[in-house]
């Protein structure tokens, strides 16, 4: 397994991204005109809610601290960390840092990013096992794990790629037209969901898959509250993507409750 620097690493960040998703999360309407680049109250909710998912899942991955249960989880704060902390160095002549709520979200993001210097380090020395031994994930899991792979990656390289004005940017997917600074963040939140789910394509251990979702869910639960709350800004009708806003995060929900309820959480 990783050192214990890495695992007290791990703790902090979950604690850092308590307080700072929490803030973002319960407080949009106040800290939208402080947050580090402009955004609306929906888009500050929603990052709050990444930030209480990944405290959440940084959380219960040093608690479970076996490599092979939690690294698809690690994998996804590392990339995560790397990516957003680049978006904000691309477009650091759009970055506001005059409130301590857009230093919080910075500081968190470089304290993610050395967790990860340290948690690669020990990689390469330690080379942790993977579990070989228990059940496999039958074809069912592997196909929805395929096409989640799929989907959200497709989502994360076309939010880090596209210009602004392309297709599904102006409010045809989420409901409000994004800056071409958020539209990166949320590619890059979405890309590393999609690449760090990629090894469990060939590790097919029932348990490192059940306890993924057990780790990545309080993103689903956290976003879609946010969605909720401000489901006013939806039409279905007009702009009937917004359906694969819900639809993706619950249907994922469903699926995991559903594994969890017939297997357990992989601990």
């Amino acid at each position: 397994m990783l050192s214990n620097v890495s695992r007290s690493l791990i703790y902090l960040i979950a604690v850092l991204y308590a307080i700072l998703g929490t803030l973002l999360f319960t407080l949009p309407e106040q800290l939208v005109p402080v947050f580090a680049w402009k955004v609306s109250a929906f888009m500050t909710m929603t990052i709050g809610g990444w930030c209480l998912g990944n405290a959440w899942l940084a959380w219960f991955a040093a608690r479970r601290w076996k490599w092979s249960l939690v690294y698809s989880s690690i994998y996804f704060l590392w990339v995560f960390g790397f990516g957003e902390l680049l978006v904000l160095y691309l477009f650091r002549d759009k970055l506001r840092l005059e409130h301590p709520i857009a230093w919080l979200y910075l500081i968190t993001l470089i304290i993610n990013v050395i967790s990860a210097g340290v948690g690669i380090n020990d990689v390469t020395r330690n080379h942790p096992a993977h579990e070989s031994s228990g059940s496999r994930t039958n074809s069912l899991q592997y196909t929805g794990l395929i096409f989640f792979i799929v989907f959200v990656g497709f989502l994360g390289i076309y939010g880090c790629t596209a210009p602004l004005g392309a297709r599904g940017t102006n409010g045809g997917i989420f409901p409000e037209i994004m800056s071409l600074f958020t539209l990166r963040s949320f590619g890059v939140f979405y890309l590393s969901l999609a690449l760090a789910v990629i090894p469990l394509l060939w590790d097919r251990n029932l348990n490192t898959f059940l306890s993924h979702g057990f780790l990545s869910y309080g993103l689903i639960v956290f976003i879609t509250a946010a969605a909720i709350v401000y489901f006013r800004l939806f039409d279905f009708t007009v702009k009937p993507g917004g359906i694969l806003y819900f639809g993706a995060y619950i249907g994922v929900g469903v699926v995991f409750l559903s594994n969890f309820r017939a297997h357990g959480t992989g601990s």
